[in-house]
């Protein structure tokens, strides 16, 4: 089997790298909005997840609304504890590259979030985005309710059909309930920020999301 084809298949828990125990060190501040990248937020903030590529410009897509309180880049949907960046892109986590958002439901609502994550990327890719190949790429919502996971779940089929009537491909994007995310390194949060001429990814179908 090729290093790409090994990539592009979920790794199980029992052949997954053991992680440990030390969190990743982080200095606490959003780069681009001032606020704590940590917890504890708020009492009245909300929190979603979700996975469309690499996690540098999908970050920027959710900082950039109005509403949202912070953002973070991580890893989740994997077995690993602890992992670094270098570990995830083995292929040998299960982990996927993640955004954590951190938002008001007062001024931006969980169905406009999952507008933006569904034409911010192309999510009939499978394990890959564009170019980037391996299952840290997946399409992925991760959900902290009941009520998340529902809206999510119609938001798919409705997102579905539009891509059906425009003739792409089926959505290949996981929904499950959201374990534990792990920071991802001081240099990749709102790192299209700090580099502003960084890479990006990110490519949408062009087909718009009615939620």
């Amino acid at each position: 089997m090729s290093f790409l084809s090994r990539k592009a298949e979920m790794v199980t828990p029992e052949q997954a790298l053991k992680g440990r125990d030390e969190v990743m060190p982080l200095s606490n501040r959003h780069a681009v909005l001032g606020t704590p990248l940590l917890p504890p937020f708020p009492e009245h903030m909300q929190q979603a997840v979700f996975g469309l590529g690499c996690f540098w410009g999908a970050e920027r897509k959710f900082w950039q609304l109005a509403g949202v309180y912070s953002t973070a880049v991580g890893y989740s949907g994997g077995f690993t504890k602890n992992p670094t960046y270098e570990e995830v892109c083995s292929g040998m986590t299960g982990h996927n590259e993640v955004v954590l958002v951190v938002y008001d439901p007062e001024n931006v609502s969980y169905q406009q979030l999952l507008a933006v994550f569904w034409e911010s990327h192309n999510p009939t890719q499978g394990m890959r985005q564009g170019n980037d190949m391996g299952t840290q790429y997946r399409s992925g919502i991760y959900t902290f309710s009941k009520e998340q996971a529902s809206v999510a779940e119609q938001s798919r089929v409705r997102y579905a059909e539009a891509l059906q009537a425009a003739g792409i491909g089926e959505i290949t994007t996981e929904i499950l309930t959201a374990g534990p995310f792990y920071y991802a390194e001081e240099y990749h949060q709102q790192y299209l920020h700090k580099n502003p001429n960084g890479y990006c990814g990110l490519g949408g179908t062009g087909v718009s999301c009615s939620i």
